[in-house]
């Protein structure tokens, strides 16, 4: 049997911009991106801290050390700018495989979205 556990967490993150004309998903800095393992195109859950909103998106590279998280086309009409974030990927693997992974937590700073 395979379950769902979390595999990447980008931790309080503040809006920084909304594109409602974009095709779609989240621009992540690719320095964040790295840090957390997400790769491009992999599904993110956007949980916003100040509305309640839950979402699910596809991330993208944002300009590396420029602290962006930008949501793009639908999903901008659930964040303000300087909403804050957490930003969860989840991978499936075996029970006991799920034992022993221990995911990628990334907490940057929360006035610049920058690694500390």
């Amino acid at each position: 049997m395979q379950i769902e556990v979390v595999k990447s967490k980008i931790h309080r993150v503040k809006v920084t911009g909304a594109d409602l004309n974009y095709i779609g998903s989240i621009t992540i800095d690719e320095d964040l991106m790295d840090a957390a393992n997400i790769v491009r195109g992999e599904k993110v859950q956007i949980v916003n801290n100040n509305n309640g909103e839950r979402l699910e998106t596809y991330a993208i590279p944002g300009a590396r050390n420029s602290g962006e998280i930008t949501l793009n086309g639908a999903a901008a009409r659930k964040v303000a700018v300087g909403d804050v974030l957490i930003l969860i990927t989840y991978g499936r693997m075996d029970i006991e495989e799920a034992r022993n992974f221990n995911p990628s937590l990334v907490f940057p700073n929360e006035d610049t979205n920058l690694l500390n």
